[in-house]
């Protein structure tokens, strides 16, 4: 798109109105509408004791358990309510535990042995770009 003025952007957006809003104030509000999209796909190979700890992923484990070393595989989706279904793939296409689900902002964290929680995120990102139709990114390792 070429670059406008702001009085051609008003013109453009307000074509039926413009001349009686010309002069007057008006305010602007931007709005943010998800898209359909996983937005982040990272995969952390083996995770120190420092990260583990931070993303309070020690927290509810039964005693005696300590997963400190697993991988860490983070996912981000748009709209929100994505993840409970992510959650759902991944479980079901490794063993895999679920370290966090926020549905109300899209974020997903999943544990478990590398192998495991990379077939997982490879699959929730396939699943919803061939099946649900979604605009996915690149799984990214560290």
């Amino acid at each position: 798109m070429a670059n406008i003025t702001k009085e051609q952007l008003l013109e453009k957006i307000f074509h039926d109105d413009y001349e009686h809003l010309k002069g007057k104030k008006l305010r602007m509000t931007r709005v943010r509408v998800p898209a359909r999209e996983l937005c982040m796909a990272h995969v952390i190979g083996s995770s120190q004791t420092c990260v583990y700890q931070n993303l309070s992923l020690h927290i509810g484990v039964h005693e005696g358990e300590d997963h400190t070393g697993e991988a860490i595989g983070l996912l981000r989706f748009t709209p929100w309510e994505a993840v409970v279904a992510a959650a759902d793939i991944a479980m079901k296409s490794a063993h895999i535990e679920i370290g966090f689900m926020d549905r109300f902002c899209g974020s997903l964290i999943i544990t478990g042995g590398l192998m495991q929680v990379q077939t997982a995120v490879e699959e929730v990102v396939r699943s919803f770009r061939e099946d649900l139709g979604f605009r996915t990114c690149e799984i990214h390792k560290s």
